[in-house]
């Protein structure tokens, strides 16, 4: 489904650093996370994105390949919840890409649920698909980041869980936990001059959300709470990763963006 109201690209800024720099993203096949395989791309970054599904991945590469980008980006294939398969995509990606310079945790489902009907498989599930992979996908690439004495992690985290909405218990809780580990493993890294960061979207204009979510209502509502009265979209999402990602980002750790247009 195109949006017929996305805007056309913005000359967005180029930042020399990206060019040719590693950078893994989870979950990279099509909504925001598709967004910033293309952004990368632009950039003439080494992109590499994991996701579960093949299909859409193969249509993102070749949507982005047509743009001519520097490096066309690698797809692997996993599911994100197993962690050796995890762990196994990444020593993979890092051998293809001559190491990991750029981290972006992505990766997440906001699949709409309600608080009673949610089971003890369907919790763990939740926290396995929206949390737990973060955790394991920095482990597997701060020893190299550690090797390089340089790297940057940016962890794409929700506004939900501090707007206290509530038809997603499992992933808004799920998300507030991306905080923690920014802010814990900031601390830790950062003596390795590594740095750690959160980005939070609020409600972004991607496929999947027209698609699956949205209603006049809904859309009202957000624009009515928005400073700015208009759709935030993937690419200018990205732009605030671009920077965290660059040198230019290079003071910034420990951080919690939010990219929503002033709703929060």
């Amino acid at each position: 489904m195109t949006d017929p109201t996305a805007p056309p690209l913005a000359d967005y800024a180029i930042y020399p650093s990206l060019l040719d720099r590693p950078v893994l993203i989870t979950g990279g096949a099509d909504g925001i996370g598709a967004g910033l395989v293309e952004q990368f791309a632009r950039q003439g970054a080494q992109v590499g994105f994991l996701d579960i599904n093949a299909n859409t991945a193969a249509e993102t590469i070749e949507r982005i390949a047509a743009s001519s980008p520097r490096h066309t980006p690698r797809f692997y294939e996993v599911d994100l919840v197993d962690i050796p398969a995890l762990q196994r995509a990444v020593a993979q990606a890092q051998q293809d890409l001559g190491g990991i310079a750029v981290l972006v945790n992505n990766a997440a489902s906001d699949d709409r649920h309600e608080w009673h009907d949610v089971t003890v498989d369907y919790w763990n599930d939740r926290l396995n698909t929206n949390l737990r992979h973060y955790f394991f996908a920095i482990q597997a690439v701060a020893p190299g980041m550690i090797e390089a004495q340089s790297g940057s992690i940016i962890n794409i985290g929700s506004s939900s869980y501090m707007m206290q909405e509530d038809f997603f218990p499992g992933y808004a809780i799920a998300k507030s936990g991306v905080e923690g580990i920014t802010r814990t493993l900031a601390r830790t890294f950062g003596p390795d001059n590594i740095r750690v960061n959160t980005v939070l979207p609020g409600w972004v204009a991607t496929e999947r959300q027209l698609t699956k979510w949205w209603t006049p209502e809904g859309e009202e509502s957000t624009l009515r709470d928005q400073a700015i009265k208009r759709r935030i979209y993937p690419a200018e999402f990205s732009q605030i990763v671009l920077f965290l990602a660059a040198d230019d980002g290079g003071a910034c750790t420990a951080q919690q963006f939010i990219v929503d247009g002033g709703r929060f």
